[in-house]
């Protein structure tokens, strides 16, 4: 693989750290949280502290990612986000770390050559109250949501020197079906062109050797993980796939929108995001999450995400699923809630998913219509 930043992106985070002061060897176990300590003690140790900075930026630059399935240089900017409260500097790691986590998750760029339109705040004297029964729902919602981890396999075997396993979101969409993005059982880094694609062969095995842990709300209790039997469908173009699980988990079934979202000019659509970012414990965007474009294939929305919450659901206030997240990307020159910067996302319609399994998979299809109405 090839490195997650340019030398003259290194540069600007180097310049950003030596100006917040993230550059003091004090600040420096700070950064390294959460990432592996015996990795961390594999790097250099220079005596000038812009060089120590620069020599860890690089040396992590060119690891893909370790034993654990961690990258190192997504959480080094993960935590020198943290630490910074300066603008500018915030700018550089968080634009950073968006690319790094993108890179690293292998999303494609799903809105390259999309124009996204101003989004004015103008909501703060809309009624956003939502009935009680709201949090239960999230909370039923919740157990149905695993953390996915998937090996890469090359030639059949599992794929060396960096078969390290990646991280996504899954969720049940039928008693023993799971459904998450292709790119996630691909299991390869890049994105755009850069973006390798497994074998069909070798997806098979990644698939099969994808393990799915539900009911990860904390790293303070171990949870079993549940074993994919094989993928029984999956599109590279609308980035889906599905998996069967070799027991069903004895929990709901996520309930599909039944129709596509359709958001015309002027309407308030908030939309609910339950994802495991970053591999880590299960967290939840809630409302503050506002649709500004859907057609017939995609909904775009504004959100927190990050690597990792590829192929996490998308609700609707009523906690059905109307999309399949499957990438982000950062835009310039965009005014949401006062920010002149803000990230935009993207789903898959599951109304598109539904049509084209359908057409190409309809035994599959059918299982789940007939899970939905249950």
């Amino acid at each position: 693989m090839s490195a997650y930043l340019s030398p003259e992106e290194v540069l600007r985070v180097r310049d950003a750290a030596l100006e917040t002061g993230l550059a003091d060897p004090m600040v420096r176990p700070l950064l390294f949280d959460g990432i592996m300590p015996r990795y961390r003690g594999t790097l250099p140790l220079l005596p000038a502290p812009g060089r120590q900075v620069h020599s860890d930026l690089n040396e992590m630059n060119r690891v893909e990612r370790l034993v654990d399935g961690s990258v190192p240089l997504e959480q080094w900017l993960r935590n020198a986000v943290a630490q910074t409260t300066e603008a500018a500097a915030l700018a550089v790691f968080q634009r950073a770390l968006d690319d790094v986590a993108r890179t690293a998750g292998g999303e494609p760029d799903v809105l390259a050559g999309v124009p996204a339109p101003e989004i004015k705040e103008e909501i703060v004297h809309r009624d956003d109250t939502v009935p009680f029964g709201f949090l239960g729902g999230g909370v039923l919602a919740g157990t149905s949501v695993a953390r996915l981890k998937v090996s890469p396999y090359d030639g059949g075997a599992p794929l060396q020197p960096n078969g390290f396993p990646h991280a996504g979101t899954g969720w049940l969409i039928a008693p023993s079906l799971l459904v998450t993005n292709h790119h996630v059982v691909n299991a390869r880094s890049g994105t755009g062109g850069g973006r390798a694609l497994a074998a069909a062969d070798d997806l098979l095995l990644q698939a099969r050797h994808t393990r799915a842990r539900f009911d990860y709300d904390t790293d303070e209790v171990e949870n079993e993980e549940a074993t994919v039997s094989e993928l029984v469908a999956a599109d590279a173009e609308l980035d889906y796939a599905i998996l069967r699980l070799a027991d069903g988990p004895s929990r709901p079934v996520l309930k599909l929108s039944p129709t596509a979202l359709a958001v015309n000019s002027g309407d308030y659509v908030a939309v609910n995001i339950i994802q495991h970012p970053g591999g880590q414990p299960k967290r939840v965007a809630l409302r503050n999450n506002l649709v500004y474009e859907a057609d017939e294939r995609d909904v775009r929305y504004f959100t927190d995400t990050r690597g990792g919450s590829s192929g996490s659901p998308v609700f609707t206030d009523d906690w059905k699923v109307v999309a399949l997240h499957r990438g982000t990307r950062r835009v310039e020159n965009v005014a949401f809630q006062g920010n002149t910067t803000a990230f935009v996302n993207v789903g898959t319609q599951m109304s598109t998913v539904m049509r084209h399994l359908e057409a190409n998979s309809p035994g599959i299809h059918a299982e789940i219509v007939a899970a939905q109405h249950e």
